[in-house]
């Protein structure tokens, strides 16, 4: 069972940046569909962003889109999250997760060995 560890929260001021790191155990996870989400208080979990396992497909969600960019790098079995200009309303606990063997499509991704999450704070 693959197993993800997020890294590289923290604290910053609204205008920064920060690099998010979600390293995964377990074979062929070049095969795998990634993806970020993250959870504010009080709030359901959303989606941030994914890559395809294979080929230039990400997606984005319209709230992050122009300041968060999604990359892997299948050698270290480890996605990143580079997020510039960050505000307050990003604030909330960041997951990685994995989605579903061979699948390119967003809609075909089943979501699943999770990280413990990693804490975001954006302070105005």
């Amino acid at each position: 069972q693959a197993q993800a560890v997020e890294s590289g929260g923290g604290l910053v001021q609204a205008g920064a940046s920060l690099r998010l790191s979600c390293a995964v155990s377990g074979r062929f996870f070049d095969s795998y569909t990634m993806g970020w989400f993250r959870q504010a208080p009080g709030k359901e979990r959303e989606f941030v962003a994914a890559i395809g396992w294979s080929g230039p497909t990400i997606y984005y969600a319209d709230s992050v889109k122009g300041r968060f960019t999604i990359s892997r790098d299948n050698a270290k079995n480890t996605v990143y999250l580079q997020m510039t200009n960050l505000k307050p309303e990003d604030t909330a606990v960041y997951y990685c997760a994995r989605g579903s063997y061979l699948q390119q499509e967003l809609t075909s991704q089943s979501w699943g060995s999770w990280g413990q999450g990693t804490q975001v704070t954006v302070s105005s």
